[in-house]
């Protein structure tokens, strides 16, 4: 499960450099400055849980089978948060109109909450 967890916050963040590169200089003449801060904020996060399902896999005091609902939480949630703000924020670059699935973006944003929350309590729970 670790190696998993590594690849996954690997390629998550190697896609957050990619995402935030293109939404820098690919879309800035053919999307408003606010479309641009909302992509920006869709990077920021899938950065930060990059990040820490790094940090998740590097962690021997956690059983790989606590870790693996922590993990499920936050992809989920990282995929549905993050990837439903580029669409939206790339709104007006397509004919199909992104904001009916908008309610992804708060079920990610609550995944990751719960993501967070679980890894909290876990490592409480070891140290205790």
């Amino acid at each position: 499960m670790n190696k998993t967890i590594y690849l996954a916050g690997i390629l998550l963040g190697a896609l957050a450099v990619i995402l935030g590169a293109f939404g820098a200089h690919g879309l800035e003449k053919i999307i408003d400055a606010e479309a641009i801060q909302t992509f920006e904020t869709g990077v920021k996060y899938q950065m930060y849980h990059a990040l820490l399902l790094l940090i998740l896999g590097t962690m021997k005091q956690l059983p790989e089978v606590k870790k693996k609902l922590i993990f499920y939480f936050l992809l989920v949630g990282i995929c549905c948060f993050s990837f439903s703000i580029y669409l939206l924020a790339t709104n007006s670059l397509t004919s199909f109109n992104f904001k009916v699935i908008g309610l992804v973006t708060p079920l990610g944003g609550t995944l990751l909450i719960f993501g967070w929350s679980i890894f909290g309590y876990r490592v409480y729970k070891h140290f205790d």
